[in-house]
Protein backbone atom coordinates (compact mmCIF):
# COMPACT_ATOMS: atom_id res chain seq x y z
CA UNK A 1 0.00 0.00 0.00
CA UNK A 2 2.99 1.85 0.74
CA UNK A 3 4.35 1.49 -2.60
CA UNK A 4 0.88 2.37 -4.40
CA UNK A 5 0.91 5.74 -2.54
CA UNK A 6 4.61 6.60 -3.83
CA UNK A 7 3.56 5.57 -6.91
CA UNK A 8 0.41 7.91 -7.27
CA UNK A 9 2.25 10.63 -5.89
CA UNK A 10 4.25 10.80 -9.29
CA UNK A 11 1.21 9.13 -11.75
CA UNK A 12 -1.67 12.03 -10.80
CA UNK A 13 0.72 15.06 -10.67
CA UNK A 14 1.60 16.22 -14.27
CA UNK A 15 2.20 19.46 -16.23
CA UNK A 16 3.86 20.03 -19.99
CA UNK A 17 6.81 21.13 -18.22
CA UNK A 18 7.58 17.84 -16.52
CA UNK A 19 7.50 15.32 -19.23
CA UNK A 20 10.88 14.00 -18.91
CA UNK A 21 11.09 14.12 -15.15
CA UNK A 22 7.82 12.47 -14.65
CA UNK A 23 8.43 9.58 -17.42
CA UNK A 24 11.91 9.44 -15.03
CA UNK A 25 10.07 8.83 -11.55
CA UNK A 26 7.86 7.00 -13.17
CA UNK A 27 11.00 4.33 -14.14
CA UNK A 28 10.89 3.35 -10.28
CA UNK A 29 7.39 1.82 -10.39
CA UNK A 30 6.25 0.52 -13.26
CA UNK A 31 7.10 -2.58 -15.15
CA UNK A 32 9.67 -3.46 -18.46
CA UNK A 33 7.72 -2.36 -21.70
CA UNK A 34 5.23 -0.12 -20.00
CA UNK A 35 4.75 3.16 -21.63
CA UNK A 36 6.58 5.39 -19.86
CA UNK A 37 3.97 7.99 -19.22
CA UNK A 38 1.50 5.35 -18.66
CA UNK A 39 -1.16 6.86 -20.57
CA UNK A 40 -0.99 10.55 -19.88
CA UNK A 41 -0.29 11.87 -24.03
CA UNK A 42 1.58 15.35 -22.53
CA UNK A 43 -0.57 17.95 -22.41
CA UNK A 44 -2.45 19.34 -19.68
CA UNK A 45 -1.99 19.16 -16.03
CA UNK A 46 -3.08 17.64 -12.96
CA UNK A 47 -2.43 17.95 -9.26
CA UNK A 48 -3.16 15.38 -6.36
CA UNK A 49 -2.72 15.95 -2.80
CA UNK A 50 -3.72 14.68 0.56
CA UNK A 51 -3.06 10.15 -1.10
CA UNK A 52 -3.23 8.26 1.32
CA UNK A 53 -3.63 4.29 0.77
CA UNK A 54 -7.05 3.50 1.24
CA UNK A 55 -7.50 -0.50 0.82
CA UNK A 56 -6.11 -3.26 -0.75
CA UNK A 57 -7.80 -6.62 -2.96
CA UNK A 58 -5.11 -9.47 -2.60
CA UNK A 59 -5.79 -11.73 -5.61
CA UNK A 60 -3.01 -14.28 -4.94
CA UNK A 61 -0.05 -14.40 -2.66
CA UNK A 62 1.57 -12.20 -5.62
CA UNK A 63 -1.00 -9.84 -6.90
CA UNK A 64 -3.24 -6.94 -5.38
CA UNK A 65 -5.11 -3.68 -6.33
CA UNK A 66 -4.73 -0.93 -4.01
CA UNK A 67 -6.81 1.33 -3.77
CA UNK A 68 -5.65 5.08 -2.57
CA UNK A 69 -7.37 8.08 -1.69
CA UNK A 70 -6.54 11.58 -3.12
CA UNK A 71 -7.64 15.03 -3.54
CA UNK A 72 -7.60 17.22 -6.53
CA UNK A 73 -9.03 20.97 -6.24
CA UNK A 74 -12.69 20.37 -4.51
CA UNK A 75 -12.94 16.78 -5.63
CA UNK A 76 -12.35 13.39 -3.24
CA UNK A 77 -11.31 10.41 -5.71
CA UNK A 78 -9.56 7.47 -5.67
CA UNK A 79 -6.93 5.45 -7.89
CA UNK A 80 -7.28 2.05 -8.03
CA UNK A 81 -3.37 0.43 -9.11
CA UNK A 82 -2.41 -3.11 -10.10
CA UNK A 83 1.03 -4.24 -8.12
CA UNK A 84 2.80 -7.24 -8.36
CA UNK A 85 5.38 -8.44 -5.84
CA UNK A 86 7.82 -10.81 -5.60
CA UNK A 87 9.66 -12.66 -2.81
CA UNK A 88 12.97 -12.60 -4.28
CA UNK A 89 15.67 -10.67 -2.34
CA UNK A 90 13.72 -9.75 0.30
CA UNK A 91 10.46 -8.35 -1.50
CA UNK A 92 9.79 -6.27 -4.40
CA UNK A 93 7.07 -4.68 -5.98
CA UNK A 94 6.29 -3.04 -9.27
CA UNK A 95 2.94 -1.30 -10.94
CA UNK A 96 1.71 -4.19 -13.38
CA UNK A 97 -0.70 -2.72 -14.82
CA UNK A 98 -2.76 0.82 -15.90
CA UNK A 99 -4.32 2.30 -13.07
CA UNK A 100 -7.52 3.60 -12.83
CA UNK A 101 -9.66 7.13 -11.46
CA UNK A 102 -12.63 6.08 -9.99
CA UNK A 103 -14.97 8.10 -7.81
CA UNK A 104 -14.68 8.02 -4.12
CA UNK A 105 -17.17 6.81 -1.64
CA UNK A 106 -19.58 9.10 -0.38
CA UNK A 107 -20.08 10.56 2.76
CA UNK A 108 -22.09 8.79 5.63
CA UNK A 109 -25.48 10.57 6.71
CA UNK A 110 -24.90 11.35 10.45
CA UNK A 111 -27.66 9.80 12.38
CA UNK A 112 -29.22 12.88 14.54
CA UNK A 113 -28.76 11.98 18.53
CA UNK A 114 -30.75 13.14 21.50
CA UNK A 115 -29.31 16.16 23.17
CA UNK A 116 -28.42 15.49 26.35
CA UNK A 117 -29.83 16.94 29.65
CA UNK A 118 -27.47 19.71 30.52
CA UNK A 119 -27.01 20.49 34.19
CA UNK A 120 -26.51 24.19 34.03
CA UNK A 121 -25.94 25.45 37.31
CA UNK A 122 -22.54 23.11 36.82
CA UNK A 123 -22.12 24.34 33.99
CA UNK A 124 -22.29 28.01 35.50
CA UNK A 125 -19.58 27.10 37.92
CA UNK A 126 -17.23 25.01 35.57
CA UNK A 127 -16.78 28.04 33.20
CA UNK A 128 -15.00 30.36 35.48
CA UNK A 129 -12.36 27.75 35.91
CA UNK A 130 -12.39 26.09 32.41
CA UNK A 131 -11.30 30.03 31.10
CA UNK A 132 -8.92 29.79 33.58
CA UNK A 133 -7.69 26.59 32.77
CA UNK A 134 -7.58 26.60 28.74
CA UNK A 135 -5.68 30.69 29.40
CA UNK A 136 -2.75 28.35 30.71
CA UNK A 137 -2.93 25.03 28.35
CA UNK A 138 -2.54 27.91 25.64
CA UNK A 139 -0.19 30.23 26.91
CA UNK A 140 1.66 27.32 28.82
CA UNK A 141 2.19 28.79 32.22
CA UNK A 142 2.94 25.45 34.12
CA UNK A 143 2.10 27.03 37.26
CA UNK A 144 -1.31 28.25 36.53
CA UNK A 145 -2.11 25.40 34.64
CA UNK A 146 -1.99 23.29 37.61
CA UNK A 147 -4.26 25.40 40.22
CA UNK A 148 -6.60 23.32 37.57
CA UNK A 149 -5.52 20.18 37.07
CA UNK A 150 -6.52 17.80 40.07
CA UNK A 151 -4.17 16.80 42.43
CA UNK A 152 -1.37 14.14 41.31
CA UNK A 153 -2.43 14.41 37.47
CA UNK A 154 -0.22 16.45 35.09
CA UNK A 155 -1.47 17.82 31.49
CA UNK A 156 0.92 19.05 29.24
CA UNK A 157 0.47 22.63 27.35
CA UNK A 158 0.24 23.90 24.18
CA UNK A 159 3.24 26.17 25.17
CA UNK A 160 1.95 29.65 23.40
CA UNK A 161 1.43 28.23 20.70
CA UNK A 162 -2.45 29.20 20.81
CA UNK A 163 -4.14 32.16 22.49
CA UNK A 164 -7.38 31.05 24.18
CA UNK A 165 -10.16 33.26 22.71
CA UNK A 166 -13.27 32.05 24.39
CA UNK A 167 -15.67 29.57 24.92
CA UNK A 168 -18.10 28.57 22.83
CA UNK A 169 -20.03 26.04 24.75
CA UNK A 170 -20.10 23.83 27.73
CA UNK A 171 -22.05 20.52 27.72
CA UNK A 172 -22.31 19.26 31.29
CA UNK A 173 -24.49 15.64 31.76
CA UNK A 174 -26.24 15.47 34.96
CA UNK A 175 -24.30 13.33 37.38
CA UNK A 176 -21.51 13.04 40.44
CA UNK A 177 -18.31 14.93 41.73
CA UNK A 178 -16.56 13.23 38.69
CA UNK A 179 -18.07 13.29 34.89
CA UNK A 180 -17.10 13.93 31.21
CA UNK A 181 -17.66 16.70 29.93
CA UNK A 182 -17.65 19.18 25.98
CA UNK A 183 -16.39 22.01 25.87
CA UNK A 184 -16.01 24.22 22.13
CA UNK A 185 -13.06 26.71 22.36
CA UNK A 186 -12.09 29.36 19.99
CA UNK A 187 -8.41 29.75 19.42
CA UNK A 188 -6.43 32.37 18.35
CA UNK A 189 -3.88 30.88 15.56
CA UNK A 190 -0.96 33.26 15.21
CA UNK A 191 0.56 34.26 11.80
CA UNK A 192 3.62 34.66 11.88
CA UNK A 193 3.98 37.71 9.94
CA UNK A 194 2.48 40.47 12.06
CA UNK A 195 4.25 43.94 11.51
CA UNK A 196 7.04 45.05 13.76
CA UNK A 197 4.96 48.83 13.12
CA UNK A 198 1.51 48.85 15.07
CA UNK A 199 0.60 51.44 13.14
CA UNK A 200 0.09 49.29 10.00
CA UNK A 201 -2.82 47.39 9.32
CA UNK A 202 -2.65 44.22 7.40
CA UNK A 203 -5.75 41.68 7.20
CA UNK A 204 -3.10 38.55 6.34
CA UNK A 205 -0.89 39.27 9.92
CA UNK A 206 -4.31 39.12 12.08
CA UNK A 207 -4.12 35.23 13.55
CA UNK A 208 -6.66 33.23 12.79
CA UNK A 209 -9.54 32.10 14.77
CA UNK A 210 -10.34 28.07 14.94
CA UNK A 211 -13.13 26.28 17.14
CA UNK A 212 -11.97 22.98 18.53
CA UNK A 213 -13.91 20.35 20.83
CA UNK A 214 -12.46 18.87 23.61
CA UNK A 215 -14.05 16.00 26.62
CA UNK A 216 -12.78 16.90 29.50
CA UNK A 217 -13.02 15.00 32.56
CA UNK A 218 -13.73 17.02 35.55
CA UNK A 219 -13.99 16.37 39.35
CA UNK A 220 -15.21 18.43 42.02
CA UNK A 221 -13.20 18.76 45.81
CA UNK A 222 -15.34 21.30 47.73
CA UNK A 223 -16.38 23.99 45.62
CA UNK A 224 -14.12 23.97 43.11
CA UNK A 225 -14.21 21.68 39.64
CA UNK A 226 -10.16 20.44 38.79
CA UNK A 227 -9.13 18.83 35.46
CA UNK A 228 -8.04 15.58 35.22
CA UNK A 229 -7.91 14.58 31.52
CA UNK A 230 -8.37 16.31 28.45
CA UNK A 231 -8.64 14.99 24.90
CA UNK A 232 -10.61 15.22 21.69
CA UNK A 233 -14.37 15.86 22.02
CA UNK A 234 -15.37 13.03 19.66
CA UNK A 235 -19.14 13.35 17.82
CA UNK A 236 -20.71 16.34 18.47
CA UNK A 237 -23.28 16.21 21.53
CA UNK A 238 -24.46 19.78 22.15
Amino acid sequence: MAFAAQFAGVYLNFNPEDVQSRAGKLAAFRADGMDEQMGWDGNGKLSAVAIQPYDIQASDASNAVVSVAFQTGPRRLMLSVPIYYSADDGGKFVVSGKPAILPAPPRADLPQLAKPENDDAAAAELKSQLEGFFTSYGSGDTAGLQRYVAPGKSITSFGGAFTYAGIINIVVPVGGATRDIQVEVAWTVPSGTASPDPTVTDPNAAGARLEQAYRLTVEKQGDKWYVDDIRGAGRHVG
